[in-house]
Parts: C-alpha cells; structure tokens; sequence
C-alpha cells in the first residue's frame, strides 16, 4: 500500500504544480465531498479542508476560498524547522537562542526559547533568527523543493512569510502536511518526527492532535490552523483558515473534528 500512497503524492504533487493553488485537485473527484459547517465559521469567511488518509476521501468548506492563496504567517514556522534542522542551522529541537531584551507583544516571547518552545508559544523573532542563519540561498532551495505556495521569499529573509510575498492556499497546506506525516517531504525521516512531535498540541488516550496556528498581526485580520490528528481508527489531515485570528480558526477545526467523531467528545 505504501507504493500507492507515494503514486498518489506524486500525482497530486503534479497536479499542483500544474494548476498552481491546489484546490483545483478536488474539482471533479468522486471522493471529494463538501462541508457543511457554515455555524462554525459564525457569518466570518473561510475554508477548511479535511483529508482521511485511510481512504484519501477530502471534505471542503468553501472550495473557492479553498484554492486562494494566502500569507501563511506562523505556520510557516513548520517549514522554518524543517528546514533549519536539515541545513543544521539549529541542532535540534531543544537548542537555546538567548532572548535579545527586546519586549515584544507576548509575554511568553520575552525569553529564551528552544526550537520547540518557539513552535509552542510561536515565537517570531526565534524563527526569524532561524531563518537568517538559513540564509536566502538555502531558504530558498528548499522552499522550491517542497512547491510551498508560491515560493516567493523576496520579502526578506526574517519576513517573507509574515504578510509579504509568500502565499499558500489551504489545499496547498493540507497536501503539504499530509507529506509530512508519510514522511515524504525532502528531509530526514529523523526531522521529520522531530518537527512532528513539536507540533503535538493534545495527547489523549484515543487520539493525539497536531498542529500550529498562525495569525495576521497587523490587523488580526487573518488566522489558520494546520495540522493533523492520529485516532485509532486512522489519521485526518486539516487546514483552515478565516477573517479572523489562529485561534478562531484552531476552535473551528477542534469543533468539526467533535461533529465529525474525529474527537469522541
């Protein structure tokens, strides 16, 4: 089964990158169903796409919002760490940068942080310091290598993805997670379960939750959440987004894994 799945990924790898945003893959398939969860997104719009990698059927709120591309913002810091263990820009997820004593707009950000921590509590300026011992011709490279969203990093090395060039539509998002989670993306198999583990946000007996938010500051006019969770009965990857913030987006995609049964309330 493992050589269907790789076929699959490769197929809808081209896709992509033929017709650009994503989304465009769902048009037309027989497994490809709509959402219905207008309540949750409260009159605010957005999208939200959900993917059952058991049997590859995919569910899409809003298909057209689904294949416009937007500023990642902080979940970019998922590639970010990605992409910083395998350059060994960071050793490992549990290496320091010291805080600069520049008071930020969290609390939480005014201290020393570990790569995880920083995913954790988002921290900014840990993942643009990251991003600078990257360097632009790394960054870059690899950015292209994955295919993530429109690979344009000329915002500047430590802001490209912080409401400037960079853009990724939710399709664009789901597929680039449900990489991650086969382990399929051009990384270690050790970094990729390292990043993978950082992105744990709630571990119960019947299922565990990953994923990272990301929110527009400048406005908090725009928010997502990205991720996946692992169930006894298989694995669903999802990604959101919506006029709003992280956390709006996060709440809603909690709410439909509830209504679904993903999550056994």
């Amino acid at each position: 089964m493992k050589w269907m799945r790789r076929a699959g990924i490769a197929a809808l790898s081209l896709l992509l990158l033929l017709t650009g945003t994503g989304a465009e893959a769902f048009d037309g398939k027989e497994n490809t169903k709509d959402l219905h969860i207008e309540e949750a997104f409260a009159g605010k719009e957005g999208t939200m796409v959900l993917k059952n990698l058991k049997n590859d059927k995919v569910y899409v709120y809003n298909k057209e919002r689904s294949k416009e591309r937007l500023t990642p913002e902080s979940t970019f810091k998922v590639a970010n760490a990605l992409i910083g263990l395998e350059t060994a820009a960071v050793r490992d997820e549990y290496e320091v940068k010291r805080w600069d004593g520049v008071e930020r707009e969290f609390e939480s950000w005014n201290r020393d942080h570990s790569l995880a921590s920083a995913i954790r509590e988002s921290a900014i300026w840990f993942y643009q310091d990251l991003a600078r011992t990257i360097g632009e011709k790394n960054m870059q490279e690899y950015v292209s290598k994955i295919q993530y969203g429109n690979q344009d990093i000329s915002g500047g090395i430590d802001a490209f993805w912080l409401d400037s060039s960079l853009r990724i539509s939710a399709a664009e998002q789901a597929d680039f997670i449900e990489k991650l989670v086969e382990e399929e993306l051009p990384f270690t198999e050790k970094n990729q379960k390292t990043v993978k583990r950082m992105m744990i946000q709630d571990e119960q007996d019947h299922f565990i939750l990953y994923g990272k938010t990301g929110t527009r500051l400048s406005d908090m006019g725009l928010g997502w959440y990205v991720g996946f969770i692992e169930t006894k009965k298989g694995t669903w990857v999802f990604s959101v987004n919506i006029d709003g913030t992280g956390t709006e987006a996060k709440n809603i995609a909690v709410e439909v894994l509830k209504e679904k049964k993903i999550i056994n309330k």
